[in-house]
Protein backbone atom coordinates (compact mmCIF):
# COMPACT_ATOMS: atom_id res chain seq x y z
CA UNK A 1 0.00 0.00 0.00
CA UNK A 2 1.42 3.18 -1.23
CA UNK A 3 1.72 6.53 0.75
CA UNK A 4 -0.95 8.49 -1.33
CA UNK A 5 -3.62 5.31 -0.74
CA UNK A 6 -2.68 5.66 2.82
CA UNK A 7 -2.62 9.61 3.74
CA UNK A 8 -3.87 9.01 7.47
CA UNK A 9 -0.72 6.99 7.90
CA UNK A 10 1.35 9.24 6.04
CA UNK A 11 0.36 11.77 8.71
CA UNK A 12 0.69 9.56 11.95
CA UNK A 13 4.35 9.41 10.74
CA UNK A 14 4.82 12.79 10.20
CA UNK A 15 3.62 13.47 13.99
CA UNK A 16 5.53 10.25 15.33
CA UNK A 17 9.00 11.74 13.60
CA UNK A 18 7.82 15.39 15.31
CA UNK A 19 7.80 14.07 18.58
CA UNK A 20 10.99 12.47 19.05
CA UNK A 21 13.59 14.74 17.25
CA UNK A 22 16.74 13.05 18.20
CA UNK A 23 14.73 9.45 15.96
CA UNK A 24 13.89 11.78 13.40
CA UNK A 25 16.88 13.73 12.63
CA UNK A 26 19.00 10.33 13.37
CA UNK A 27 16.80 8.75 10.69
CA UNK A 28 16.65 11.28 7.41
CA UNK A 29 19.39 9.47 5.59
CA UNK A 30 16.89 6.46 5.64
CA UNK A 31 13.92 8.30 5.36
CA UNK A 32 11.95 7.91 2.00
CA UNK A 33 11.77 10.67 -0.31
CA UNK A 34 8.22 11.05 -0.36
CA UNK A 35 8.36 11.65 3.48
CA UNK A 36 10.41 14.68 3.09
CA UNK A 37 8.12 17.26 1.81
CA UNK A 38 4.98 16.41 4.65
CA UNK A 39 7.71 16.33 7.15
CA UNK A 40 9.65 19.51 6.70
CA UNK A 41 6.34 21.41 5.86
CA UNK A 42 5.00 20.66 9.34
CA UNK A 43 8.13 21.21 10.91
CA UNK A 44 8.27 24.11 9.11
CA UNK A 45 4.71 25.10 10.53
CA UNK A 46 5.86 23.72 14.19
CA UNK A 47 8.77 25.63 14.21
CA UNK A 48 11.01 22.80 15.10
CA UNK A 49 13.68 24.65 14.27
CA UNK A 50 16.71 21.50 14.80
CA UNK A 51 14.68 19.08 12.11
CA UNK A 52 14.13 21.75 9.61
CA UNK A 53 18.38 22.28 9.68
CA UNK A 54 18.82 18.57 9.17
CA UNK A 55 16.36 18.42 6.96
CA UNK A 56 17.59 21.26 4.48
CA UNK A 57 21.27 19.48 5.20
CA UNK A 58 19.58 16.22 3.86
CA UNK A 59 17.98 17.64 1.25
CA UNK A 60 17.07 14.52 -1.53
CA UNK A 61 15.52 16.75 -4.55
CA UNK A 62 17.17 19.14 -6.27
CA UNK A 63 15.09 22.37 -5.47
CA UNK A 64 13.63 23.49 -2.20
CA UNK A 65 10.88 26.11 -1.98
CA UNK A 66 11.03 26.73 1.28
CA UNK A 67 10.04 30.50 0.42
CA UNK A 68 6.04 29.73 -0.75
CA UNK A 69 5.84 28.14 3.01
CA UNK A 70 7.48 31.79 4.52
CA UNK A 71 4.40 34.08 3.88
CA UNK A 72 5.32 36.11 7.44
CA UNK A 73 9.33 36.73 7.78
CA UNK A 74 10.73 34.49 10.75
CA UNK A 75 14.31 35.34 11.06
CA UNK A 76 14.18 32.42 13.60
CA UNK A 77 13.29 30.19 10.71
CA UNK A 78 15.16 31.73 8.58
CA UNK A 79 18.58 31.15 10.65
CA UNK A 80 17.50 27.15 10.48
CA UNK A 81 17.21 26.91 6.84
CA UNK A 82 20.59 28.63 5.85
CA UNK A 83 22.52 26.88 8.88
CA UNK A 84 21.37 23.34 6.75
CA UNK A 85 22.60 24.84 3.86
CA UNK A 86 26.18 25.85 5.57
CA UNK A 87 25.46 22.08 6.45
CA UNK A 88 25.40 21.15 2.73
CA UNK A 89 27.99 23.62 2.16
CA UNK A 90 30.77 22.29 4.76
CA UNK A 91 30.14 18.53 3.97
CA UNK A 92 32.17 17.32 1.47
CA UNK A 93 30.13 16.64 -1.15
CA UNK A 94 31.46 16.89 -5.00
CA UNK A 95 28.68 19.41 -6.36
CA UNK A 96 27.32 16.36 -9.15
CA UNK A 97 26.42 14.30 -5.74
CA UNK A 98 24.77 17.10 -3.87
CA UNK A 99 21.17 16.75 -4.29
CA UNK A 100 20.08 20.36 -3.39
CA UNK A 101 20.87 22.28 -6.07
CA UNK A 102 18.17 25.81 -5.86
CA UNK A 103 16.82 26.92 -2.81
CA UNK A 104 14.37 29.28 -3.55
CA UNK A 105 13.60 31.79 -1.27
CA UNK A 106 10.65 33.93 -2.65
CA UNK A 107 6.90 34.16 -1.51
CA UNK A 108 5.69 32.72 -4.71
CA UNK A 109 3.05 29.90 -5.55
CA UNK A 110 4.66 26.61 -5.66
CA UNK A 111 2.75 22.94 -6.40
CA UNK A 112 6.08 21.18 -4.98
CA UNK A 113 3.85 21.52 -1.34
CA UNK A 114 0.89 20.71 -2.74
CA UNK A 115 1.58 17.53 -5.27
CA UNK A 116 2.26 13.90 -4.38
CA UNK A 117 4.14 12.78 -7.13
CA UNK A 118 5.52 9.42 -7.68
CA UNK A 119 8.32 9.03 -6.57
CA UNK A 120 10.47 8.50 -10.04
CA UNK A 121 8.70 12.08 -10.80
CA UNK A 122 9.78 14.14 -8.09
CA UNK A 123 13.17 15.07 -8.86
CA UNK A 124 12.27 16.46 -12.17
CA UNK A 125 9.44 17.76 -11.22
CA UNK A 126 10.67 19.95 -8.31
CA UNK A 127 13.46 20.95 -10.41
CA UNK A 128 11.27 21.91 -13.57
CA UNK A 129 8.89 23.86 -11.47
CA UNK A 130 11.43 26.20 -10.11
CA UNK A 131 14.04 26.30 -12.83
CA UNK A 132 11.49 27.99 -14.76
CA UNK A 133 11.13 30.70 -12.42
CA UNK A 134 14.81 31.53 -12.21
CA UNK A 135 17.17 32.75 -14.38
CA UNK A 136 19.15 30.18 -16.14
CA UNK A 137 22.36 32.13 -17.98
CA UNK A 138 25.29 31.51 -15.55
CA UNK A 139 28.25 33.18 -17.46
CA UNK A 140 30.95 30.77 -16.23
CA UNK A 141 31.29 26.78 -15.89
CA UNK A 142 31.55 27.09 -12.31
CA UNK A 143 28.64 29.20 -11.19
CA UNK A 144 26.58 26.04 -12.22
CA UNK A 145 28.01 24.05 -10.12
CA UNK A 146 27.00 26.34 -7.15
CA UNK A 147 23.88 25.86 -4.90
CA UNK A 148 21.95 28.72 -6.07
CA UNK A 149 20.00 30.75 -3.69
CA UNK A 150 17.08 33.03 -4.70
CA UNK A 151 15.42 35.65 -3.13
CA UNK A 152 13.20 39.02 -3.97
CA UNK A 153 14.32 41.95 -2.01
CA UNK A 154 12.73 45.11 -1.13
CA UNK A 155 15.21 47.04 0.98
CA UNK A 156 14.01 50.13 2.68
CA UNK A 157 16.04 52.58 5.08
CA UNK A 158 15.31 50.62 8.14
CA UNK A 159 16.10 47.03 7.42
CA UNK A 160 14.22 44.70 9.02
CA UNK A 161 16.35 41.98 11.28
CA UNK A 162 15.71 39.20 8.75
CA UNK A 163 16.89 41.27 5.93
CA UNK A 164 19.97 42.21 8.18
CA UNK A 165 20.43 38.35 9.12
CA UNK A 166 20.07 37.39 5.43
CA UNK A 167 22.63 40.04 3.86
CA UNK A 168 24.89 39.56 6.38
CA UNK A 169 25.15 35.48 6.02
CA UNK A 170 24.99 35.98 1.97
CA UNK A 171 27.58 38.44 2.22
CA UNK A 172 30.06 36.06 3.86
CA UNK A 173 29.08 33.21 1.33
CA UNK A 174 28.76 34.80 -1.58
CA UNK A 175 32.36 33.71 -2.74
CA UNK A 176 30.59 29.66 -2.34
CA UNK A 177 27.35 30.30 -3.65
CA UNK A 178 25.39 31.50 -6.51
CA UNK A 179 23.47 34.43 -5.02
CA UNK A 180 20.47 35.27 -7.08
CA UNK A 181 17.60 38.59 -6.82
CA UNK A 182 14.95 37.94 -9.36
CA UNK A 183 13.14 41.27 -8.20
CA UNK A 184 15.03 43.91 -6.14
CA UNK A 185 13.31 46.96 -4.97
CA UNK A 186 15.96 49.41 -2.96
CA UNK A 187 13.68 52.83 -1.27
CA UNK A 188 16.04 55.49 -0.04
CA UNK A 189 19.28 53.63 0.85
CA UNK A 190 22.61 55.65 0.13
CA UNK A 191 24.62 54.69 -2.99
CA UNK A 192 26.95 52.74 -0.38
CA UNK A 193 24.57 50.49 0.99
CA UNK A 194 23.28 49.75 -2.60
CA UNK A 195 26.74 49.09 -4.00
CA UNK A 196 27.52 46.32 -0.91
CA UNK A 197 23.92 45.12 -1.68
CA UNK A 198 24.46 44.70 -5.04
CA UNK A 199 27.78 43.26 -4.48
CA UNK A 200 26.36 40.13 -3.10
CA UNK A 201 24.14 39.05 -6.24
CA UNK A 202 24.85 38.48 -9.54
CA UNK A 203 23.79 41.45 -11.84
CA UNK A 204 22.67 38.75 -14.38
CA UNK A 205 20.09 37.24 -12.43
CA UNK A 206 18.15 40.21 -11.87
CA UNK A 207 15.29 40.41 -13.69
CA UNK A 208 13.38 43.51 -12.06
CA UNK A 209 14.72 46.31 -10.81
CA UNK A 210 12.63 49.27 -8.59
CA UNK A 211 14.61 51.95 -7.24
CA UNK A 212 13.39 54.84 -5.49
CA UNK A 213 15.95 57.41 -4.05
CA UNK A 214 17.10 60.95 -3.48
CA UNK A 215 20.27 61.06 -5.39
CA UNK A 216 21.50 63.49 -7.51
CA UNK A 217 22.45 63.33 -10.88
CA UNK A 218 26.52 62.67 -10.41
CA UNK A 219 25.10 59.70 -7.69
CA UNK A 220 22.92 58.21 -10.76
CA UNK A 221 25.99 58.71 -12.80
CA UNK A 222 27.83 57.02 -10.66
CA UNK A 223 25.39 53.91 -10.41
CA UNK A 224 25.28 54.01 -14.06
CA UNK A 225 27.86 51.08 -14.38
CA UNK A 226 25.72 49.00 -12.01
CA UNK A 227 22.97 48.96 -13.95
CA UNK A 228 24.92 48.54 -17.16
CA UNK A 229 25.49 44.97 -15.77
CA UNK A 230 22.35 43.68 -15.57
CA UNK A 231 22.27 42.27 -19.18
CA UNK A 232 18.84 39.99 -18.26
CA UNK A 233 16.51 43.23 -16.73
CA UNK A 234 12.65 42.78 -17.96
CA UNK A 235 11.74 45.90 -16.08
CA UNK A 236 12.96 49.19 -14.33
CA UNK A 237 11.16 51.30 -12.09
CA UNK A 238 13.24 54.48 -11.16
CA UNK A 239 11.87 57.26 -8.92
CA UNK A 240 13.95 60.34 -8.50
CA UNK A 241 12.68 61.90 -5.12
CA UNK A 242 15.16 65.27 -5.17
CA UNK A 243 15.69 66.29 -1.32
CA UNK A 244 15.78 69.69 -1.99
CA UNK A 245 13.81 71.90 -4.88
CA UNK A 246 17.08 73.46 -5.64
CA UNK A 247 18.17 70.23 -7.53
CA UNK A 248 15.58 70.30 -10.07
CA UNK A 249 17.11 73.56 -11.39
CA UNK A 250 18.93 72.31 -14.78
CA UNK A 251 21.91 74.71 -16.27
CA UNK A 252 23.45 72.91 -18.90
CA UNK A 253 27.28 72.59 -18.37
CA UNK A 254 29.94 70.07 -19.89
CA UNK A 255 30.18 68.20 -16.61
CA UNK A 256 26.41 67.54 -16.13
CA UNK A 257 25.78 66.56 -20.23
CA UNK A 258 28.73 63.93 -19.78
CA UNK A 259 27.21 62.55 -16.53
CA UNK A 260 23.41 62.36 -18.34
CA UNK A 261 25.11 60.86 -21.51
CA UNK A 262 27.02 58.14 -19.20
CA UNK A 263 24.18 57.39 -17.34
CA UNK A 264 21.70 56.99 -20.62
CA UNK A 265 24.35 55.24 -22.49
CA UNK A 266 23.97 52.33 -20.22
CA UNK A 267 20.62 51.53 -21.46
CA UNK A 268 22.11 50.11 -24.52
CA UNK A 269 23.58 47.09 -22.67
CA UNK A 270 19.96 46.00 -21.61
CA UNK A 271 19.18 44.09 -24.40
CA UNK A 272 15.59 42.20 -22.22
CA UNK A 273 14.24 45.58 -21.28
CA UNK A 274 10.68 45.38 -21.81
CA UNK A 275 9.26 47.69 -19.11
CA UNK A 276 10.43 50.94 -18.45
CA UNK A 277 9.23 53.53 -15.93
CA UNK A 278 10.83 56.43 -14.96
CA UNK A 279 9.73 59.17 -12.56
CA UNK A 280 11.37 62.57 -12.09
CA UNK A 281 14.58 62.44 -13.38
CA UNK A 282 14.42 65.92 -14.84
CA UNK A 283 17.86 65.67 -16.97
CA UNK A 284 16.57 63.94 -19.46
CA UNK A 285 14.82 66.49 -20.98
CA UNK A 286 16.17 67.23 -24.09
CA UNK A 287 17.60 63.85 -24.17
CA UNK A 288 14.89 61.87 -24.80
CA UNK A 289 15.86 60.93 -28.73
CA UNK A 290 19.25 59.70 -26.94
CA UNK A 291 17.49 57.62 -24.43
CA UNK A 292 15.26 56.12 -27.18
CA UNK A 293 18.51 55.41 -29.26
CA UNK A 294 19.95 53.23 -27.10
CA UNK A 295 17.30 51.09 -26.61
CA UNK A 296 17.65 47.60 -28.73
CA UNK A 297 14.61 45.62 -27.70
CA UNK A 298 11.07 46.46 -28.38
CA UNK A 299 9.08 47.65 -25.16
CA UNK A 300 5.85 46.72 -24.10
CA UNK A 301 5.44 49.62 -21.40
CA UNK A 302 6.78 53.20 -21.45
CA UNK A 303 6.66 55.80 -18.99
CA UNK A 304 8.74 58.75 -18.24
CA UNK A 305 6.73 61.20 -16.43
CA UNK A 306 6.74 64.70 -14.25
CA UNK A 307 9.82 65.70 -16.08
CA UNK A 308 9.55 68.58 -18.64
CA UNK A 309 9.48 67.56 -22.28
CA UNK A 310 11.12 69.36 -25.33
CA UNK A 311 9.31 69.54 -28.65
CA UNK A 312 12.31 67.57 -29.84
CA UNK A 313 11.69 65.00 -26.91
CA UNK A 314 7.96 64.32 -28.69
CA UNK A 315 9.09 64.04 -31.79
CA UNK A 316 11.73 61.41 -30.82
CA UNK A 317 8.83 58.95 -30.03
CA UNK A 318 7.36 58.51 -33.63
CA UNK A 319 11.17 57.70 -34.95
CA UNK A 320 12.12 55.25 -32.56
CA UNK A 321 11.64 51.50 -33.66
CA UNK A 322 12.28 50.47 -30.24
CA UNK A 323 8.11 51.56 -29.71
CA UNK A 324 6.73 50.60 -32.51
CA UNK A 325 4.79 47.82 -30.65
CA UNK A 326 4.21 49.26 -27.33
CA UNK A 327 1.41 48.50 -25.69
CA UNK A 328 1.56 50.87 -22.38
CA UNK A 329 1.93 54.01 -22.72
CA UNK A 330 1.78 56.73 -19.60
CA UNK A 331 2.91 60.20 -19.51
CA UNK A 332 1.23 61.26 -16.82
CA UNK A 333 1.90 65.01 -15.03
CA UNK A 334 4.06 65.99 -18.39
CA UNK A 335 2.90 69.54 -19.26
CA UNK A 336 2.04 69.44 -22.93
CA UNK A 337 -0.08 72.85 -23.14
CA UNK A 338 2.82 74.57 -25.01
CA UNK A 339 3.74 71.88 -27.60
CA UNK A 340 2.74 70.53 -30.68
CA UNK A 341 0.61 67.57 -30.60
CA UNK A 342 1.04 66.43 -33.75
CA UNK A 343 4.50 63.85 -33.09
CA UNK A 344 2.20 62.69 -30.35
CA UNK A 345 -0.70 62.19 -32.96
CA UNK A 346 1.79 60.28 -35.46
CA UNK A 347 2.89 57.70 -32.95
CA UNK A 348 -0.48 56.56 -31.60
CA UNK A 349 -0.96 55.81 -35.49
CA UNK A 350 2.32 53.74 -35.27
CA UNK A 351 0.61 52.00 -32.41
CA UNK A 352 -2.44 51.90 -33.25
CA UNK A 353 -2.50 48.12 -33.15
CA UNK A 354 -0.84 47.41 -30.08
CA UNK A 355 -1.40 49.60 -27.96
CA UNK A 356 -3.65 48.80 -24.77
CA UNK A 357 -3.47 51.44 -22.37
CA UNK A 358 -2.75 55.28 -22.40
CA UNK A 359 -2.43 57.59 -19.79
CA UNK A 360 -1.98 61.35 -20.07
CA UNK A 361 -3.59 62.29 -16.75
CA UNK A 362 -2.25 65.82 -15.51
CA UNK A 363 -0.91 66.96 -18.84
CA UNK A 364 -3.11 70.31 -19.13
CA UNK A 365 -3.91 69.80 -22.81
CA UNK A 366 -5.88 72.25 -24.28
CA UNK A 367 -9.09 71.31 -26.80
CA UNK A 368 -7.01 71.96 -29.86
CA UNK A 369 -4.06 69.99 -28.84
CA UNK A 370 -6.97 66.94 -27.28
CA UNK A 371 -8.62 67.08 -30.87
CA UNK A 372 -5.63 66.82 -32.83
CA UNK A 373 -5.26 63.38 -31.44
CA UNK A 374 -8.93 62.63 -32.15
CA UNK A 375 -8.13 61.07 -35.65
CA UNK A 376 -5.25 58.60 -33.94
CA UNK A 377 -7.37 57.64 -31.46
CA UNK A 378 -9.97 56.54 -33.78
CA UNK A 379 -7.66 53.79 -35.00
CA UNK A 380 -6.48 52.03 -31.36
CA UNK A 381 -8.51 49.31 -31.94
CA UNK A 382 -7.21 47.37 -28.82
CA UNK A 383 -7.66 50.14 -26.29
CA UNK A 384 -8.60 48.49 -22.90
CA UNK A 385 -7.63 51.84 -20.67
CA UNK A 386 -7.78 55.56 -21.39
CA UNK A 387 -6.88 58.21 -18.15
CA UNK A 388 -7.31 62.02 -19.61
CA UNK A 389 -7.85 63.56 -15.90
CA UNK A 390 -6.39 66.94 -15.32
CA UNK A 391 -6.56 68.46 -18.94
CA UNK A 392 -8.22 71.77 -19.34
CA UNK A 393 -10.96 70.52 -22.11
CA UNK A 394 -14.50 72.13 -22.49
CA UNK A 395 -17.59 70.00 -23.31
CA UNK A 396 -18.18 70.79 -26.79
CA UNK A 397 -14.73 68.84 -27.27
CA UNK A 398 -15.71 65.93 -24.61
CA UNK A 399 -18.49 65.14 -26.14
CA UNK A 400 -16.68 65.24 -29.39
CA UNK A 401 -13.92 63.00 -27.67
CA UNK A 402 -16.60 60.11 -26.75
CA UNK A 403 -17.64 59.75 -30.62
CA UNK A 404 -14.39 59.85 -31.82
CA UNK A 405 -14.23 56.40 -29.15
CA UNK A 406 -17.07 54.79 -31.12
CA UNK A 407 -15.38 52.03 -32.51
CA UNK A 408 -13.34 51.36 -29.07
CA UNK A 409 -15.30 48.27 -28.33
CA UNK A 410 -12.42 46.92 -25.98
CA UNK A 411 -12.57 50.10 -23.68
CA UNK A 412 -12.86 48.47 -20.16
CA UNK A 413 -11.88 51.54 -17.80
CA UNK A 414 -12.48 55.03 -19.36
CA UNK A 415 -11.29 57.91 -17.08
CA UNK A 416 -12.59 61.49 -18.62
CA UNK A 417 -11.87 65.32 -17.33
CA UNK A 418 -14.96 67.18 -15.91
CA UNK A 419 -15.57 70.01 -18.69
CA UNK A 420 -14.53 73.78 -18.16
CA UNK A 421 -18.18 74.63 -18.00
CA UNK A 422 -17.96 72.84 -14.17
CA UNK A 423 -15.61 75.51 -13.13
CA UNK A 424 -16.24 79.23 -11.52
CA UNK A 425 -12.45 81.35 -10.48
CA UNK A 426 -11.14 77.80 -10.59
CA UNK A 427 -13.58 75.95 -8.35
CA UNK A 428 -16.25 73.42 -9.59
CA UNK A 429 -19.50 74.07 -9.23
CA UNK A 430 -21.08 70.78 -7.46
CA UNK A 431 -24.65 71.19 -9.43
CA UNK A 432 -23.42 72.02 -13.21
CA UNK A 433 -20.60 69.20 -12.77
CA UNK A 434 -23.64 66.64 -11.87
CA UNK A 435 -25.12 67.60 -14.77
CA UNK A 436 -22.59 67.60 -17.12
CA UNK A 437 -21.27 64.87 -16.40
CA UNK A 438 -24.57 63.31 -16.62
CA UNK A 439 -24.94 64.28 -19.87
CA UNK A 440 -21.75 63.29 -21.07
CA UNK A 441 -22.49 59.58 -19.61
CA UNK A 442 -25.98 59.58 -21.54
CA UNK A 443 -24.03 60.55 -24.75
CA UNK A 444 -21.38 57.60 -24.08
CA UNK A 445 -24.28 55.52 -23.51
CA UNK A 446 -25.67 56.03 -26.94
CA UNK A 447 -22.21 55.98 -28.81
CA UNK A 448 -21.34 52.10 -27.34
CA UNK A 449 -22.23 50.72 -23.56
CA UNK A 450 -19.11 51.42 -21.35
CA UNK A 451 -18.00 48.88 -18.50
CA UNK A 452 -16.29 51.42 -16.14
CA UNK A 453 -16.14 55.21 -16.91
CA UNK A 454 -16.24 58.15 -15.11
CA UNK A 455 -15.74 61.89 -14.89
CA UNK A 456 -13.82 64.03 -12.37
CA UNK A 457 -12.88 67.52 -11.62
CA UNK A 458 -9.41 68.60 -10.66
CA UNK A 459 -8.24 68.23 -7.33
CA UNK A 460 -9.68 70.78 -4.59
CA UNK A 461 -6.67 73.12 -3.51
CA UNK A 462 -8.34 73.16 -0.15
CA UNK A 463 -8.70 69.24 0.66
CA UNK A 464 -6.99 67.82 -2.04
CA UNK A 465 -10.37 65.76 -3.12
CA UNK A 466 -11.96 65.07 -6.61
CA UNK A 467 -15.25 65.21 -7.34
CA UNK A 468 -16.07 61.86 -8.98
CA UNK A 469 -18.97 60.92 -11.03
CA UNK A 470 -19.35 57.58 -12.40
CA UNK A 471 -21.98 54.92 -10.53
CA UNK A 472 -22.59 57.37 -7.94
CA UNK A 473 -21.69 61.05 -7.44
CA UNK A 474 -18.80 61.69 -4.56
CA UNK A 475 -18.50 65.35 -4.30
CA UNK A 476 -14.51 66.45 -2.72
CA UNK A 477 -14.87 66.84 1.20
CA UNK A 478 -15.39 70.73 1.07
CA UNK A 479 -18.58 69.91 -0.58
CA UNK A 480 -19.76 67.42 1.60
Amino acid sequence: MSFQDSPTLLSLAVQSLLKNEALAISALQELPRELFPPLFKAAFTGRHTKILKAMVGAWPFPCLPVGALMTVPDVTILQAVLDGVDMQLTRNFHPRRRKLQVLELRNVQHDFWDVSAEPEDRDSSAETMCEKQIPTRPHRYALRQRLKVVVDLHLESDLEEHQIYFLQWAQERRSSLNMCCVKMQISRLSMNIVRKVLKIFQPHCIEELELTTGWTLSTLACFAPCLGQMKNLRKLFLTLVPKKLFKLIWMSTNTQEKKVTKFISQFSKLNCLQHLHMVGLYFLSGHMNELLRCLKTPLEFLSIALIKYSQSDLESFAQCQSLHHLKHLNLSGVILNDLSLVPLRTFLENVADTLKTLELEHCRMTDSQLSALFPALNQCSQLIKVNFYDNDISMAVLKNLLHHTAKLSQLTFESYPAPLECYEFDFVRPEKFVQLSSELKDILCTVRQPQSVSFASQLCLQCLQRCIYDLETRLCHCWQ
